[in-house]
């Protein structure tokens, strides 16, 4: 499936707005209808909506065929950089199944006794899967259960708007679980349930920003606190994440998605919710990479891998923050140096077994979780003052990152693994777009290697790739921690920087067929070729053809003919080394 690129910016603005109360064969409600028409006014009046694409349907034109046509209609108008809300207003249900409880909303004249009559909200997601809009929120005025949620509400801290609208997001808000009864009144305003009440204070500014921005993860955290708290309510709301890690905005961020446009005016700081959730006990007896495993070995536990992997990246990044790495001031020393690279792998240690047991045991299923380790690594590395040295070393982290899973990666043959590490798109915090997290990576290193920082390192001014020399000596223990290599690290050192090099070249469209050796170069050179690392891989594609492991696993565009295309015209510039 190709990777779409999103803008931070919204194109179109649709709302679905249903309220409720005159049901023909349930009991009626008195302020659904006022709930929902207070919404949709919201929504056109303070955050631009246009008229023409919020539908509200009131009582008799909310039926199930009404509703599901204007699902369709929202799959139809709808593309990649626009926003939907989905707003229901009205009674939920529940029945219990043999796996797991499924949810339902009541149309106007639907039926607990008969479920052909209502609206499962696993065809409400599978609707909204079709709807090409980046964002999605779905926010329900009912009490039933039957969700499944990816995870809960991000951890507090500022986010960058302009990256949270160019992520894919589906989320959701209800107003309590099955066994809860919604009150229809009794909320902060007069005419609205408590529910609705403390929405429309949400979206009226009790959550708004310094700069006046009202993002759904915002208005779902005060709601579910207001909620949960207000004395009249017997009701916890329900919330999460259906799919992405994205954010919906109510109000029109502003963000300029023309990169020549001076920093300040495009990527706006957020304040995102601190998560709602007690953070997860850890399980008597076990380390981190034991429940890492664990989590790792069934599908089930996917969405508890998520979780695990989140409180990791929170704690890494606050270690890898100014605070403890300033970018402006002091001396680049070589001491100064070598011990900053110290502190970022100190500080890396649990993120990094984490990408090697990513690396290594990830199955197709588990991409999303490379990707999520992957975009908060590289969110880390925003543009600001300070010494170039240190500015580029930002990636160092990131740099480990590739070296550690992909060395684990190609220990297990999950060339799948390697390929989402490497071709994950990120900011491109230099020059505004997207590119794959290897070409920036890449790009920052090249900046440090251009100061000779690595060369100058003690033990390592006499070797002609320092930097390659230092992570192999680096990066050995970490991957030794978790897997047993032994002699085989050598070789799997040299395979990987091999395959990093040849698909920065693939991936990166300005390399002018060049990119960094590693020590695979000088044993090219000092071989003359013959029995290189770099001639076996050549030679092990150029045999196997379609069949050859990365190629299968959609490296090189899946193409053998590119991947030898580009090795061979990288093996005449490393013949002409002349290094020994």
């Amino acid at each position: 499936m190709p990777t779409v690129e999103y803008n931070p910016k919204y194109d179109r603005s649709c709302a679905l707005v249903i309220g409720i109360n005159a049901y023909s064969k349930a009991p009626p409600l008195r302020f659904a209808c006022n709930d929902a028409t207070v919404v949709a006014s919201q929504l056109k009046e303070r955050f631009g909506f246009p008229a023409d694409d919020v539908v509200l349907l009131l009582d008799a034109d909310a039926t199930l065929e009404r509703i599901r046509s204007e699902m369709a209609s929202l799959a139809r108008k709808t593309s990649k950089d626009d926003r939907v809300i989905f707003f229901y207003a009205g009674h939920g249900h529940t029945v219990r199944g043999n796996r797991r409880e499924a949810g339902f909303l009541v149309p106007v004249n639907g039926t607990g006794d008969d479920t052909s009559s209502l609206l499962p909200w696993d065809e409400l997601v599978s609707a909204g899967n079709l709807i090409q809009a980046k964002h999605v929120l779905y926010i329900m005025d009912a009490c039933y259960s039957g969700l499944i949620s990816m995870r809960k509400l991000a951890p507090g801290s500022a986010r960058i708007a302009r990256d949270m609208l160019s992520r894919y997001s589906r989320q959701y808000l209800t107003a309590g679980k099955a066994d809860e009864v919604v009150a229809d009144s009794g909320g902060p305003r007069h005419g609205h349930s408590i529910f609705t009440g403390h929405l429309l204070d949400a979206m009226g500014g009790a959550v708004a920003s310094s700069d006046g921005l009202v993002t759904a993860n915002a208005v779902i955290a005060y709601v579910y606190d207001r909620v949960s708290k207000d004395p009249n309510s017997g009701q916890t709301p329900h919330y999460g994440w259906l799919d992405g890690d994205g954010d919906l905005f109510f109000t029109d961020p502003m963000i300029d998605a023309d990169p020549t446009k001076p920093k300040d005016d495009q990527n706006q700081l957020v304040e995102v919710p601190a998560d709602l959730t007690a953070p997860a006990e850890t399980p008597e007896g076990m380390t981190l990479m034991d429940q890492v495993k664990e989590r790792l070995s069934e599908q089930r536990h996917r969405i508890q891998l998520s979780d695990l992997i989140a409180r990791e990246l929170r704690a890494t990044q606050r270690m890898l923050g100014e605070e403890n790495f300033p970018t402006q001031g002091g001396e680049a020393s070589h001491e100064e140096f070598a011990a900053r690279l110290d502190s970022y792998e100190k500080s890396m240690a649990n993120v990094l077994r984490i990408g090697v047991l990513l690396g290594r045991w990830a199955e197709d299923y588990h991409q999303s979780e490379i990707r999520q380790l992957v975009h908060a690594l590289a969110g880390q590395i925003e543009t600001r003052g300070g010494l170039v040295i240190y500015l580029a070393l930002r990636s160092y982290p990131m740099l480990l990152t590739l070296y550690a899973a992909g060395i684990a990666a190609i220990e297990g043959e999950n060339y799948r693994a390697l390929n989402t590490f490497f071709s994950t798109k990120v900011v491109d915090h230099r020059r505004g777009g997207a590119k794959p997290v290897l070409v920036t990576t890449v790009e920052a290193i090249l900046d440090v290697d251009r100061t000779d920082a690595f060369k100058r390192l003690p033990d390592f001014q006499q070797k002609y790739v320092p930097r390659s020399e230092y992570l192999f000596t680096r990066i050995q223990p970490i991957v030794e921690d978790v897997l047993f290599l032994g002699s085989r690290y050598e070789s799997l050192f040299d395979r990987f920087e091999v395959l990093y090099a040849l698909s920065y070249l693939d991936l990166d469209i300005d390399s002018h067929g060049w990119a960094p050796p590693g020590r695979f170069a000088w044993k090219h050179s000092s071989r003359a070729g013959d029995s290189s690392p770099f001639v076996e891989i050549l030679l092990e594609a150029t045999q196997q053809r379609d069949e050859w492991p990365p190629i299968r696993a959609g490296m090189f565009g899946g193409s053998v003919e590119r991947f030898l295309m580009l090795a061979e015209a990288y093996k005449a510039k490393l013949d002409k080394l002349n290094w020994w």
